[in-house]
């Protein structure tokens, strides 16, 4: 699974992908899991063993809808994405703090930085699996989860829209020095992955670059269900 998994992420075009970042603080990996191992991730949900906890977002004013933090052994191909994805996302986040003037870098291990992370403290896992039925939704918000967090996340939509779900779009939204925000949808298909900033990204402007805030959220869900994978390369205190 790891060797056959990091083969297709090597194979993903990483220009265009840092270019789309670069541009829109996003970008779209389509079809990253196939149907059968969306509806197998989903499926999860409902098997408490393999989670490490359960946040239902209305207790603490996140929105509404509900998510879980995997334990540890994390399933297969979320291990085999975490792993495989971070070195060339390393690449671009060492590139992005270059440009803001930030002196963090980035090891192109994901181990190393794992290590890093927990010689802090931040030693839980930090994969999730999202539920969201109809009236859900999931307010703007950072996953940042400690001293050490890296640049960039992503999410999995693992259902299918119009058929289970409608509504609950993925939705950034852009904080500008000076300017008013910016907010950018993201449509998504089954398996498809949306990448993006967890919370600053620069931006080229006419005096130089300058840093945004970013902040990510799921629109309302009209109808259905909706399952979502996030996965976040940091781990938590």
């Amino acid at each position: 699974m790891a060797g056959t998994r990091g083969r297709a992420v090597r194979a993903l075009d990483w220009q265009r992908i840092e270019d789309e970042l670069n541009a829109h603080g996003c970008a779209v990996v389509p079809g990253l899991l196939d149907p059968a191992q969306c509806a197998a991730l989903a499926a999860q949900y409902d098997d408490a063993s393999r989670f490490r906890s359960k946040v239902v977002m209305q207790r603490h004013g996140f929105g509404q809808g509900e998510y879980q933090y995997w334990a540890h052994p994390l399933p297969d191909v979320v291990a085999a994405l975490r792993t495989s994805l971070y070195s060339p996302l390393a690449a671009i986040a060492n590139r992005w703090h270059a440009a803001l003037g930030i002196e963090t870098r980035f090891p192109s291990s994901h181990a190393d930085f794992l290590a890093r992370c927990h010689a802090a403290g931040q030693t839980r896992p930090t994969p999730l699996l999202l539920r969201y039925r109809e009236g859900d939704y999931n307010c703007l918000h950072q996953d940042l989860y400690g001293e050490h967090v890296f640049p960039l996340q992503l999410a999995v939509l693992l259902s299918r829209p119009q058929d289970d779900f409608t509504g609950g779009e993925f939705v950034l939204t852009e904080q500008r020095p000076r300017m008013q925000s910016r907010a950018e949808v993201v449509p998504l298909a089954q398996g498809d992955a949306v990448l993006f900033p967890v919370a600053l990204r620069p931006v080229n402007g006419t005096r130089g670059t300058y840093r945004v805030n970013m902040r990510h959220g799921v629109s309302r869900l009209r109808s259905g269900l909706r399952h979502t994978l996030g996965i976040i390369f940091h781990d938590a205190s």
